[in-house]
Parts: C-alpha cells; structure tokens; sequence
C-alpha cells in the first residue's frame, strides 16, 4: 500500500465523520488511517515532510482543508470537524479533485482569498517548476490565512484590541496606548504618531465571529473620538455593510476601515501571529564558475 495523495483522501475524511459526529482534527485523522490505511508500514507512516510533519497527517489535513472550501465538511469550533448536507450526500461518490476544485464553495472561497489568481489552486499543463513552486506557495498562503482568520474569531475580545495595536505599531504607526476596558466609549485603543502625542489615531477593534459591522457603529466610533484627532482606524474580522461603509466615507474625519481578509494580509505581511516555519532553496547551475579562467 502507498501513501494517498491528499485528494485520494476526500472520500476516507467524509466517511469517517458521516455518522454526523463532530471530531476533533486528530482523531479524525487516526481513524482515517486505521480505517482505510492498515496496510501502511510503520516506516511510511514515520516518514516525514521537509518541515517535519508526518507525510500521512499532512495528505489528510490538505484534503480537510479542500474539503472545507468545498463546503464538503465544516468546522464548528476550532480544531473539530464535521460533516455538512453536501458532504453527506457526497459520501458514497467518488469524489474527484476536479469535482471539488470546480465546486461553487471552492471557487468562491478561493476567488475571494487570492483574488489575483489566474485560477484554482490545480496541476498547470506545460508549466515550469519555477510555476508549480509558485502556485503552490500560493495555495500555503491561502492556507494559513484562512486558518489565522478562523483563530482571530475566536480568542478574547481584549486581546484581538491588543493584537489590532501590535500589529500597527509593526507597521510603523507609532507607540499605543490600551484605553480601559470598560467605559473606553468605543476606543480600543490610541496610537501617537510622533512622541508627543501630538498626532493620534484612534482605534476600534471588533471581533466579529459572522455578523457585519454597521452604521451605527461607524457613527458610536465617530463619536467617541475627542476633538484633537481627526483619524480613525476601525477593524474587524468579518465586513462592513453598505451603511458603515457610506458613513466611514461621508465622515469629517479620516477613517480607514480593515475587514477580515485585509486584516490577515497585513498581519502576513508584518508577521504578526505567524511566524516561518520552513525555508526552500531553488539552485541553479553556476555558469560563471565554469568559465571562469
């Protein structure tokens, strides 16, 4: 028996967890292996990835991963996996690595979260490997982004406000300061721009786990910020609706609004709550060295 490729593992996950059950990751995992993987050898199933994960975790946890974009299972709480209508319905199918890329879910979520991608995360025909390398950091990108966002929605209200002022000040924004935690008036947080004080940006952090941020809290935001700033930064882990966005716009001050995904691209970018957990080396041929008299 040979270690399955990650899509060889759709219809393993989906049936394991399609008695409804929700199961935390790694259980989910175990049970796919005895289930459907005794033949493995204990060396396979030591064997390992470059960055030290075990092979056989890493092809199931990637064919988890497409099948929660596929809208195939759900995660209802972080670290636990279940199974969803479409995935029931699915379960006695072969499902196929294009069925699940092509799917509605999948496009939508992946178009969403790599906007500027030619298209699905599938096997390029004629590509170099300079291509396949790329699209496949692309894919880890989506990856971890997607999973930072899942954790943001759910750690303590407080520390997302700290979370939001760390990450500005990595940004270059300047020293914070934490406002209380009650009766801040809607002010999460203030940043000085200069070491007087003299120019300050306030803040309001929402940690939304699914409902959007309104009007009327861009107006309580609003009114909140004393006369001596004329700069806001509100930031959430979901959306602004239509309302929000039309009142951050028509405000007298400047207020920049930060939605889920914008705000997971900069904490990627500024390296806050990541951090790198391996590096590749593409060589090539030095033809200098063989010129060289």
């Amino acid at each position: 028996m040979e270690i399955p490729k990650f899509h060889e593992t759709f219809i393993p996950i989906l049936k394991v967890l399609e008695n409804g059950e929700t199961l935390q990751a790694r259980e989910m995992y175990q049970k796919v292996i005895d289930q459907y993987y005794p033949g493995l050898t204990k060396e396979q199933l030591e064997q390992t990835t470059k960055s030290g994960d075990r092979l056989i975790f890493n092809r199931i946890a990637w064919g988890k991963s497409y099948l929660k974009k596929g809208g195939y299972i759900e995660f209802p709480k972080r670290g636990f996996v279940k199974i969803t209508e479409k995935g029931l319905k699915n379960s006695s199918a072969n499902l196929t690595l294009n069925q699940v890329e092509n799917s509605e879910n999948f496009l939508e979520f992946y178009n969403e979260e790599n906007p500027k991608s030619t298209g699905t995360p599938t096997k390029i025909q004629n590509a170099s490997p300079e291509d396949l390398i790329e699209e496949g950091f692309n894919m880890i990108d989506v990856q971890v982004k997607d999973e930072l966002l899942e954790k943001l929605k759910t750690i303590d209200p407080f520390y997302f406000e700290k979370v939001i002022l760390i990450l500005l000040k990595r940004m270059g924004y300047g020293d914070f300061i934490e406002t209380s935690k009650t009766g801040d008036g809607g002010i999460d947080g203030i940043i000085n721009e200069d070491k007087l004080g003299l120019d300050k940006i306030y803040i309001q952090a929402k940690r939304y786990g699914e409902n959007k941020v309104r009007e009327k809290d861009i107006r309580n935001f609003i009114g909140a910020m004393s006369g001596d700033t004329q700069k806001g930064v509100f930031v959430t882990t979901t959306s602004f609706d239509s309302g929000a966005e039309k009142k951050a716009h028509d405000a007298h001050h400047t207020i920049i609004l930060i939605d889920g995904p914008k705000l997971v691209d900069l904490m990627y970018q500024f390296n806050v709550g990541i951090q790198i957990k391996d590096t590749y080396e593409v060589k090539e041929l030095d033809n200098d060295f063989f010129e060289a008299e």
